[in-house]
């Protein structure tokens, strides 16, 4: 049966050698007999630019994403917060097609709306303005004329304040927000929605407006890789 793939917060880094060989399994055994992979947000634990390609972990990536999309199926890839800067050069190296977030889609008949996940967690107000400033062409364009190893240098800085930011704030703050999630469904026609970014996976049904809409979160792949499966029949969420 025609079904597509979908999977989120991979965190791919060279100091998890082992993650990245399940995405890599996972891609030639698994994704090779679907018709689509969408990756909503995440691939890397982080991404200082597209001139980083040149790492060989990046590199290999890349590679893996290639030989996919040249086995027939096809690759979407959406930005997440910690892969923002992802663009063009990633892209075509990747035979990727990069999406807005959000992008809604016909998903074997039924609308499916997909999302990295992030603006949906409106407690977060910190976070949401760091990202709005962050995905402001003129400060990429400021960040991206500095030198690489600055730019990585910068992001770890970032990344371990964040990870002391998170013990100061309650599940509920950096969760999705119930209002969020019911404005956005209700904006979008009453899909199916599916993200990632919380870490939280589970499948939610959300009443709106008299309107039955699911939710599935993904996984993330810091302990385990998952991925959900979706086809005309519905959707079922897969650990490997």
């Amino acid at each position: 049966m025609k079904h597509s793939l979908f999977v989120a917060d991979l965190h791919l880094g060279p100091e998890r050698p082992q993650t990245t060989r399940v995405f890599e399994d996972f891609a030639r055994c698994t994704a090779s007999r679907a018709e689509a992979l969408y990756i909503l947000g995440d691939l890397f634990e982080y991404w200082a630019g597209d001139d980083d390609l040149a790492d060989p972990h990046h590199a290999a990536v890349a590679n893996t994403l290639a030989e996919l999309s040249r086995s027939g199926t096809a690759v979407f890839i959406m930005h997440g917060n910690r892969d923002s800067l992802l663009a063009g050069d990633f892209a075509h190296a990747a035979n990727a097609r990069l999406i807005p977030d959000p992008t809604l889609i016909d998903l074997y008949g039924t609308p499916t709306l997909l999302m990295h996940g992030d603006t949906l967690c409106t407690g977060d107000t910190a976070y949401l303005a760091f990202r709005a400033r962050v995905r402001q062409p003129a400060w990429r364009m400021e960040f991206l004329a500095r030198p690489l190893a600055e730019r990585r240098a910068e992001i770890e800085a970032l990344r371990q304040r964040s990870e002391t930011d998170k013990q100061l704030k309650s599940l509920v703050e950096m969760d999705v927000h119930p209002d969020a999630v019911a404005a956005t469904l209700r904006e979008h026609g009453y899909p199916r929605l599916i993200h990632g970014h919380t870490h939280r996976p589970a499948r939610h049904l959300h009443r709106v407006d008299g309107r039955d809409c699911e939710r599935w979160v993904l996984d993330s792949w810091y302990h385990h890789g998952s991925y959900l499966r979706c086809d005309a029949a519905g959707c079922a969420a897969i650990q490997i």
